[in-house]
């Protein structure tokens, strides 16, 4: 019977000692996730964003392994460089307008297919951004706060490249607009026997 009594203790004890290591493990879980979700709304820095942001780095990262996934963004494909530049990923947005430049020598069909690809893959880059300023961030502060701070500080958006954009789209409009007005008329004045 005091054998019995024993081996009662003994696994009330275990069970209590693995619902401890549980509750343990849960907090910790809980604690990340909440410190992953703070680290990630500090690089976006758009609140109406972060669900989509989330979602599209899940497809990123399988089972802790960086993998490249197709993900579709509107704002990627209509945007191209400049969506990159906007997420300051600046390297990347680099390339693609160099890549832009190419594509532009196969009319209509270069650039349509680097706006799909951009468009699928280029929020990619982005996750790329992220994962490495997390990783700096993490490797140089070790209190949480200031790692989101420091994300603060360093992710985000340039807003300024949304004017930029704008205008040098107009300043082309233009452009055109009187270089097709300053083509019509001389060829008007040419059919006169002016100049």
């Amino acid at each position: 019977m005091e054998k019995q009594n024993e081996n009662m203790e003994q696994v009330v004890s275990e069970v209590e000692e693995s619902s401890v290591e549980t509750q343990n493990e849960n907090s910790v879980n809980e604690t990340s996730s909440d410190y992953e979700e703070k680290m990630l709304d500090a690089f976006v820095q758009k609140p109406d964003k972060l669900y989509w942001y989330k979602r599209a780095f899940a497809k990123y990262n399988f089972n802790g392994m960086d993998k490249i996934a197709w993900n579709w963004s509107w704002w990627a494909f209509f945007g191209g460089f400049w969506f990159l530049l906007y997420r300051k990923a600046y390297l990347p947005a680099l390339a693609l307008f160099g890549l832009s430049i190419i594509a532009g020598f196969i009319p209509i069909v270069g650039p349509l297919i680097l706006a799909v690809l951009t468009g699928g893959y280029g929020t990619y880059f982005i996750y790329k951004k992220y994962k490495d300023l997390k990783t700096q961030i993490e490797a140089t502060e070790k209190d949480e706060k200031r790692r989101i701070e420091a994300m603060l500080h360093l992710g985000g958006y340039n807003s300024w490249v949304v004017w930029l954009a704008i205008g040098i789209t107009v300043l082309f409009v233009v452009l055109f607009l009187f270089a097709g007005i300053f083509a019509a008329a001389a060829a008007g004045s040419a059919g006169q026997g002016g100049f």
